[in-house]
């Protein structure tokens, strides 16, 4: 596919997976479904191998993978408690959605 319309037609999330130890893993995707199942065969990423099974908690729709990467950086920055209010209360997402940082 070419890159232009791919970058048109390709669809980058954000999201939270919370892991069988309580901790929170972030991470990007263009395939949710896909992501998550290979997060629970243990093939994800180095973070969620032996933490598993993981359970997607939250996830925003980004405008393309850089913006994807942005939020991802955004998000890892934050405390575990930070990250649980974000699925718990959508406030701080769109505060971010609407580039109030």
């Amino acid at each position: 596919m070419n890159k232009h319309v791919e970058k048109f037609t390709k669809r980058w999330f954000c999201y939270l997976v919370g892991c069988s130890d309580g901790t929170i893993y972030c991470g990007i995707t263009d395939n949710l479904v896909k992501r998550m199942a290979t997060h629970n065969a243990g093939k994800g990423a180095k973070y969620t191998r032996g933490r598993g099974p993981v359970q997607l908690m939250h996830a925003e729709l980004c405008a393309d993978k850089s913006a994807a990467m942005k939020r991802e950086k955004h998000i890892k920055r934050l405390t575990q408690k930070e990250k649980k209010a974000l699925y718990e209360n959508k406030q701080e997402t769109d505060r971010f959605m609407m580039g109030i940082e």
